[in-house]
């Protein structure tokens, strides 16, 4: 157990930010899951901006490496080109 203040408010920071991090990457991931299963291009497309904001975030706060968001763009793009 941590003896010192400054350690303690660590470790309840680090908690909360690490919530806080889960919580944003699995709605991003729900979200991506959710626009690959768009039946219909204007779907996908409305859904994409959204989809690539919310991916733009975590890379920026380093939820994620910026490579991957970058692959995860440039896949979910070409999905949605397909269509």
């Amino acid at each position: 157990m941590a003896n010192h203040k400054s350690s303690l408010k660590r470790i309840r920071s680090n908690e909360a930010k690490r919530l806080r991090n889960r919580y944003q990457h699995k709605t991003t991931r729900n979200a991506i899951k959710k626009l690959r299963e768009a039946g219909t291009k204007e779907e996908a497309e409305a859904l994409y901006s959204n989809v690539v904001s919310m991916i733009d975030k975590l890379a920026k706060k380093n939820i994620i490496h910026a490579n991957k968001a970058a692959n995860l763009k440039s896949g979910l793009s070409k999905h949605v080109a397909s269509l």
